[in-house]
Order: C-alpha cells, then structure tokens, then sequence
C-alpha cells in the first residue's frame, strides 16, 4: 500500500478515507501581515489557531478524514502553525509544494535561471517531497502551480515546467490552480505532457467553475481530474448550476474523473471576514456535507459515485506518491 505524508506522518491511501481535495487552513500574505498586522483584518494567532481548531472539527464531525491543502509559495505557506492546528484535531492534513502565481516568479528565481541555478525551483520541490519543508520534517505529498486569465506567461510557465519535472523525478501528484472560462486547463495539460507528467496524477483545479461540458469533457478524456472544488463560493458559479454539472458528469461516467472541495479556509486575508460572510455565506468546510451531497443525491448520484468521488478517486491520485 502507497503511504502518504501528512503532517501527522505517513498513512496508507486506505486510511485516507473521505477526502476534500482543495481546502486550505490558512491564505496569508504573509509580508502584508508582518507589516500591516491590522489589514485588512486584525491577526490574533491564538484566536485564529482557536477557530481553525474548531472548523476543521466540525468538518471530521460530518465524516471528513482528510483535506488536501495546496497553500504553497505565494498563499503564505507556514508548517509550525498547521503542525500546532493539527496536534489538536483527528483529521489528516496533506501539505503541497509548488508556486502559486499569475504572471511573474519570486525575483531569486528570475536571477537563478540566468546566473547560477537554472532549475532552483524544481530542486526546492524535490527537496520538500523528500527531505521535508524547512526544518519541519513534515513532506509535502503533491505539487500545485497556477495558469490564470493572463495566461502562460514566462514566469506561470518556468513554474509549472519546474512542477512537471518534480513530478517526473518524485512520482508526487500535481493540482493546477486554473480559470476554466479561458480554457487554461488545456494549456496546463499540454505543458505538463511535454515536461513527461503524467495527467492521470493532475486535477485540474477549479473546472466546478464551468458548466461547459465538452471543455470539461476534453480534460477528462485525456485523463486529468476535474476540480469540482469550490462548492460555496456561489459568485463564481451559482450552487444549482455546479450541482447541475456534476450530476450531469456523472450521468455521462465521469464521476472516476471528479473530487470535490470548496477552496475555502478558516482565515483569508484577502478581504474582511464581514465582506467575505455576506458575500459568500456558504463558502465553508461543512458545505458539500451539509448542502451538496444531499442535492447530489436527490438528483441521482448513487452512494458508489460519491464513494468514488469523495474516497476512491483520493486514494488513486495518491497511490504512486512517494
């Protein structure tokens, strides 16, 4: 049985259980937050550390066993504080590496491809895949990079071609941030391809925003899963029109080709918790248990296709990690 790491430690695929595929604990921009403590929300870590606790119980209290959290370079990763959120909660936390930008890489990066280490980014992936991040010994399980609306720019580019060959030189699973209104999955699929990744170890994150059938289709048929991971976040794509989608897909055979997440946190800094709640009210971990599952059911979606979903298409993304 393949192990996978944690941050409590490795377990097997089969202990994984009823996995969300893209949750985060935390979205910081940890330079902001260092500088500005009190914008655009003020930063208690005892209450925060409190109120993750407390989400991520209430999400193993509705049968949840893991959360996947691709909160890498750019989204403020920070293991010690997940390690301490984690020691207080059963439920298994699994930690990415990768970068997570729209345009351009961290500056060392830019300087490293010209001058002295052309492939830094790919040998820091490696390093946190097998070595551990920083001084955690915590390992990060799979690799997350992003192509957005600007598209494959040099620097989106050097980053998920640095994902692709971590990929091939570890074996780790990979999840691409995307915007499925300009098609970037496909973008992401042949750019990986050519870097010798895999596809049938790629989710192509965030295709849940879509209810077009043959872009999402396409990226199944070439053997990607499909990100129906943002569940809650209803000004994206309303919550008929995602469950409407997923029925419709599973309908076709497709359910072995989706997981399901929200892409929610216990904290984002992006905007204010008040602004956040108002905006999008059902855009939390107990979502899809609470709201989704039961109108998925209610439409059709046998009990085996959200087994599938929800445990065995985890548990096969992850079987060759290392």
């Amino acid at each position: 049985m393949t192990r996978v790491h944690t941050v409590r430690g490795p377990v097997g695929t089969a202990e994984l259980g009823r996995v969300l595929m893209h949750e985060h604990v935390f979205v910081l921009g940890t330079e902001i937050r260092q500088n500005y403590p009190d914008f655009p929300t003020p930063w208690d870590e005892e209450a925060r550390v409190a109120d993750a606790v407390a989400k991520l119980s209430a999400c193993k209290s509705r049968g949840i066993d893991t959360i996947v959290d691709p909160t890498v370079l750019g989204l403020g990763r920070y293991i010690p504080r997940i390690q301490r959120i984690n020691a207080q909660v059963d439920i298994n936390i699994v930690v990415a590496t990768g970068i997570y930008t729209y345009n351009d890489v961290p500056f060392q990066f830019q300087r490293g491809l010209i001058f002295d280490r052309p492939d830094a980014l790919t040998e820091l992936f490696v390093k946190d895949i097998r070595e551990g991040i920083a001084d955690t010994g915590v390992k990060a399980a799979f690799l997350k990079c992003a192509i957005e609306k600007p598209g494959l720019t040099p620097g989106v580019e050097l980053a998920m071609r640095a994902v692709g060959r971590a990929h091939v030189e570890t074996g780790a699973p990979i999840t691409v941030h995307t915007n499925p209104h300009t098609e970037s999955g496909l973008v992401a699929q042949r750019v990986l391809a050519e870097e010798g990744a895999d596809l049938t170890k790629v989710v192509i994150g965030h295709s849940g925003d879509s209810t077009d059938l043959d872009y999402l289709c396409r990226l199944a048929d070439a053997g990607s899963y499909l990100g129906m991971d943002r569940f809650g976040l209803d000004v994206t794509c309303p919550f008929e029109e995602r469950v409407n989608t997923v029925v419709e897909l599973a309908r076709r055979g497709y359910a072995e080709k989706m997981v399901l997440a929200h892409d929610a946190a216990c904290f984002i800094d992006w905007f204010s918790e008040e602004s956040r709640l108002a905006a999008v009210p059902n855009w939390h971990f107990t979502h899809i248990s609470d709201d989704v599952l039961p109108a998925l059911r209610e439409r059709g979606v046998t009990e085996d296709q959200i087994t599938t979903m929800l445990v065995d298409n985890p548990r096969r993304y992850f079987e060759t990690a290392t």
